[in-house]
């Protein structure tokens, strides 16, 4: 079997990632870092619904807010957050008031997507405050800002490496420009 070009980069990255003090650096905070999961299931719809319930808000702006409220500690992706949105809407919690604007879906709360709200405060309260003590946790760790840049990374390398040959000159310019990048945020 032909390796793909992400476990060819991994290889790489495992044979050269060395640390200031010639460790391997590798496997410094993985998925989810050290908070562990942050929602369990069902969890993240009373979320989205009590941050449509501030206001009403496209996807991305939920995915912010909630980034924002953990300090960065869990960022939800488009795959996980739209996907809940239409949920939520097929169940009658939010709505479109105008599917039309500006070519963005705006969702606001139903009626019934308050009476939910209402009916699930408790665990909707002990969410918020998971959420506030995974951004006190997290507050002094990576930016938000960082972290969506590294999932921006991840995710374009990911594309990359499609299942699509790649040469050895690309993997090496990619590598090239990885290092780079290391070596400049280094530097800063």
């Amino acid at each position: 079997m032909m390796p793909t070009f992400v476990h060819r980069l991994w290889d790489h990255h495992h044979r050269h990632a060395r640390g200031p003090f010639g460790h391997d650096e590798s496997h410094r905070r993985g998925g989810g870092g050290r908070l562990g999961r942050m929602f369990a299931h069902g969890d993240l719809h009373l979320v989205i619904l009590h941050l449509i319930a501030e206001k009403p808000r496209h996807g991305y702006e939920i995915i912010k807010a909630i980034e924002d409220r953990v300090a960065g500690a869990y960022s939800p992706s488009p795959g996980t957050i739209y996907p809940a949105l239409t949920l939520l809407e097929e169940q009658g919690y939010v709505a479109q008031p105008d599917p039309t604007h500006s070519g963005k879906k705006l969702y606001a709360l139903t009626d019934e997507g308050q009476r939910y709200l209402e009916l699930n405060q408790t665990a909707l309260n002990a969410l918020l405050i998971r959420m506030d003590l995974a951004r006190r946790e997290n507050q002094h760790t990576i930016s938000p800002q960082i972290l969506r840049a590294m999932e921006n990374l991840k995710m374009a390398l990911r594309l990359k490496g499609d299942g699509t040959p790649i040469s050895n000159e690309q993997l090496a310019r990619i590598v090239e420009v990885l290092d780079e990048a290391t070596r400049k945020i280094e530097q800063s």
